[in-house]
C-alpha cells in the first residue's frame, strides 16, 4: 500500500542533490538573515519590498525599506554591481519578492529570496522593530 507521498518515487539522490543545492543559490532563511545580523556577519543588504506603511509598522532591524515600485537602476546606483541583496516581503502568501528578484536580476543584480518573510521571521521568534512612534 502506497501513501500520496510515496506514489510519485522520489528523485534520484543525484537529482535531489542537484536541486536542493540550486535552491540555496535563490534562497536563505530567517534564521541564516538573523544570525548574519546579530554577529555582524551582514555581507547583503536586505530589502523589505512591502510597502512604506508596512515597513513602519514592523520591518526587520537594518532593512531597508525598498517597494517594488521604486526599484530601477537609478534607485540601486549607490550599490556597487555585485552587492547581493536579500528580498522579504509579508510571507508565504506574497509574490513581491518574486518580482522584486526577477527585476533585481534583469538588471543584473545578485539576489536571493528571505523564504518565509515577516511571517517567518516571526514565526522563529525574532522581532520587529516599528517606526510608529506610541
Amino acid at each position: 500500500m502506497t501513501s500520496a507521498v510515496s506514489r510519485v518515487q522520489a528523485a534520484a539522490s543525484a537529482d535531489a542533490l542537484a536541486h536542493f543545492e540550486a535552491l540555496m543559490k535563490f534562497e536563505t532563511d530567517c534564521w541564516d538573515v538573523h544570525h548574519a545580523i546579530s554577529n555582524d556577519r551582514r555581507d547583503f543588504v536586505l530589502l523589505d519590498v512591502r510597502s512604506a506603511d508596512h515597513y513602519r509598522q514592523g520591518h526587520i532591524d537594518q532593512a531597508i525599506s525598498f517597494p517594488y515600485p521604486q526599484l530601477n537602476q537609478q534607485n540601486l546606483a549607490d550599490y556597487p554591481l555585485d552587492t547581493l541583496f536579500v528580498v522579504y516581503c509579508a510571507g508565504p502568501h506574497c509574490n513581491a519578492t518574486e518580482k522584486v528578484a526577477i527585476r533585481l536580476a534583469k538588471l543584473g543584480r545578485p539576489v536571493k529570496k528571505m523564504i518565509g518573510g515577516v511571517t517567518g521571521w516571526i514565526d522563529e521568534g525574532f522581532e520587529l522593530i516599528s517606526d510608529v512612534q506610541d
